[in-house]
């Protein structure tokens, strides 16, 4: 019996209403890992099947692309939980759905990873090395943010925010059972609740980055609107995990009831 071949990364894309971009999104992604010398496999990720964004992300379907998706739109860190739930890579990511950030950074996040012996290996705007352009107000808010991530969890990174990270597959084996958020503050949650469980090797890598209001994914959202919750959802983060401990082992059978 012919031995399945071993896949060493998987990427997660979510995509929400995005039936005239969402094939030359997987083109672009497709072609950056093609270059690299590595088995890998693309999951697309459709939250919410509200247009023809699943129809026509189907027809890019081939050996190393797989579509799913879900009828309701649950939020962009429930797509990409979904996606990682189903990954088989050694080494396991995701990347937003879009041109702002560029898939290129890849190669790049892939051998600090390497060099870095790291756990987890996150794009950054603050990096020395980033090429960003974004709006101010998106520039002041990100860094009130990232001061009170630092303050409450510890984490030692400069941005924990960039839609572009990829994980050891046995941090995300342990993690992901007990994780709660469906939003944006999913990326918070997954980076502190890790931290907390010992896999403390995170590290940044430079990125490339063009946003402006209106046309990423948060901007569709209401700027404001997705400031607040995530501020609320990260305030709730810290509750769970330095005051009730809902994360901790011994609540195995509270967090296994979210799967």
């Amino acid at each position: 019996m012919r031995q399945e071949k071993q896949i060493d990364l998987s990427v997660v894309m979510p995509v929400y209403k995005q039936e005239n971009k969402v094939v030359p999104y997987l083109k672009n992604l497709d072609k950056v890992l093609a270059g690299l010398n590595t088995n890998y496999e693309i999951i697309c990720v459709v939250d919410g099947f509200l247009d023809n964004t699943f129809k026509n992300a189907k027809k890019y379907v081939n050996k190393r692309i797989k579509v799913v998706g879900y009828e309701k739109n649950q939020g962009k860190g429930n797509a990409v939980r979904y996606g990682m739930s189903q990954a088989k890579g050694q080494i396991i990511g995701f990347v937003d759905g879009g041109f702002d950030l560029k898939y290129t950074s890849i190669p790049l996040a892939l051998e600090h990873m390497k060099w870095y012996g790291a756990d987890i290996i996150i794009g950054s705007k603050r990096h020395p090395a980033s090429k960003v352009i974004y709006p101010w107000q998106r520039r002041i808010l990100s860094w009130g943010y990232q001061m009170l991530a630092r303050i409450l969890f510890g984490i030692n990174v400069r941005d924990t925010q960039v839609g572009m990270k990829f994980f050891k597959k046995k941090v995300v084996q342990k993690v992901l059972p007990r994780l709660l958020i469906k939003e944006f503050a999913f990326d918070i949650e997954m980076l502190a609740v890790a931290n907390q469980m010992g896999f403390s090797k995170i590290y940044e890598f430079p990125i490339e980055l063009k946003l402006e209001f209106g046309t990423s994914t948060i901007a569709s959202a209401g700027f404001f609107k997705t400031a607040w919750s995530m501020l609320w959802d990260t305030m709730a983060v810290f509750y769970r995990l330095k005051i009730r401990r809902y994360y901790d082992d011994k609540n195995k059978t509270h967090w296994l009831k979210n799967i």
